[in-house]
């Protein structure tokens, strides 16, 4: 089922401040999450919050606010799940977002579940039945918001609560229960699919937001793409439509196509063009702030060095054929993208989606010994002039694309 060793604090640990941090270095996660570094321009940090039966578990939650001790409104972003462990899936991040709501004022919490990235606890699975697996996850995020409200640098009045994919419908499933303080949901191509062949999985998502909707108490925007891989426009309707007659207050917005699949337009930095304008319009009518009063530095760039044209595939260093054949595959990627090479002879690319000059440059360092460096970004040839010559070729390792 899809969407798209540190010790943990105790249980009896009830409030964690932003001084909290834990260097990625430090915590027993991938080697693709320690090549990711902390946004400073954001305040970014990691706190981890108390969850479960309990609050044994602890939940990975990536933090990013303005200068100052607050109290700030706030927004908390929930995450989709990957195909694979969910042990195995990255800390998401949801940059794009999170920057635009802290020029706003707000901080943001994006929360990994039990059982993600590196959160304590586990992972519940019910299978078919998706009204539960939005129940189950829904608890994680209400353990959340009930942390938030209690932290000083959070105005527990002003809390909305947004998700994308599998968090979608978790946050919707959320909107069952009167929770103090949350004004708003926004359910962002909000649904989950299920592979096996004798599950019904469209029936039951529908099945399930009419249940969402029968004992919905906060109200919610929806917006979905019309190029959606996961849920195409006639399924969403159906689930629009079941949970409004079951009692649900939830606005439909469905928009355009978005690129090749707009199931990931949240995590597109030209994703804030579709869903900002329709975001403003909820947030006003939920007494929520919407004007830019903080500056944010724009994220440092790498000049071009103009080593080399950009469709000059010979003039990459260190790569084999095969290195060259996706090289040539990365020219016809989406941008934002990167491009990353070693002395080794290992490559990778990342296209879209979170800070991709990074994941190229962690999956190409997973396949190589010796550093890896940028060759690409977007439209540019970053590749220092001076660093080696073309030719002088190692034993090639392999990597892939992000």
């Amino acid at each position: 089922m899809f969407d798209t060793a540190a010790h943990y604090l105790r249980r009896s640990v009830r409030k964690l401040t932003p001084a909290l941090i834990f260097c990625l270095g430090f915590l027993p996660l991938l080697a693709t999450e320690q090549e990711m570094p902390l946004d400073y321009r954001l305040n970014e940090h990691i706190i981890l919050i108390p969850a479960g039966r309990d609050h044994r578990a602890m939940m990975q939650t990536t933090v990013f606010q303005p200068n100052g001790p607050g109290p700030y409104p706030l927004l908390i972003i929930n995450h989709g799940k990957d195909m694979g462990l969910p042990s195995d899936q990255q800390r998401d991040r949801f940059i794009v977002m999170a920057t635009a709501f802290v020029q706003r004022g707000y901080a943001v919490m994006v929360p990994m579940r039990q059982g993600f990235a590196s959160s304590t606890g586990r992972y519940h699975d019910h299978g078919c039945n998706m009204r539960a697996n939005g129940y189950d996850q829904a608890r994680d995020i209400r353990d959340a918001v009930l942390f938030a409200r209690e932290q000083p640098w959070v105005d527990p009045d002003r809390i909305v609560v947004a998700g994308q994919s599998y968090g979608g419908m978790a946050t919707i499933a959320l909107g069952t229960e009167d929770l103090p303080g949350v004004r708003g949901l926004l359910n962002f191509a909000g649904g989950l699919r299920d592979r096996d062949e004798r599950c019904d999985w469209r029936n039951e998502l529908v099945k399930a937001f009419a249940s969402y909707g029968e004992k919905n108490r906060i109200r919610s925007l929806w917006m979905y793409g019309v190029n959606d891989s996961l849920f195409a426009p006639d399924l969403v309707a159906r689930m629009h439509e079941a949970f409004v007659n079951a009692g649900g207050h939830a606005r439909l917005v469905e928009y355009g196509a978005f690129k090749r699949d707009s199931h990931g337009m949240l995590a597109s930095r030209d994703g804030v063009k579709v869903w900002w304008n329709e975001t403003e319009r909820f947030l006003k009518q939920i007494d929520m702030p919407t004007s830019i009063i903080y500056k944010v530095t724009p994220p440092p760039t790498i000049p071009a060095t103009h080593f080399a044209s950009l469709d000059d595939v010979e003039a990459v260093p260190f790569l084999s054929d095969k290195g060259r054949a996706a090289y040539r595959d990365y020219l016809a990627k989406e941008l934002p993208r990167a491009f990353a090479i070693s002395p080794t002879g290992s490559w990778s690319w990342a296209e879209e989606g979170e800070d991709p000059d990074s994941r190229a440059l962690a999956t190409c360092q997973l396949a190589s010994a010796e550093p890896c460096q940028l060759y690409s970004v977007d439209k540019d040839i970053v590749w220092p002039a001076d660093t080696v010559a073309a030719n002088d070729q190692k034993t090639p390792a392999l990597a892939g694309g992000m």
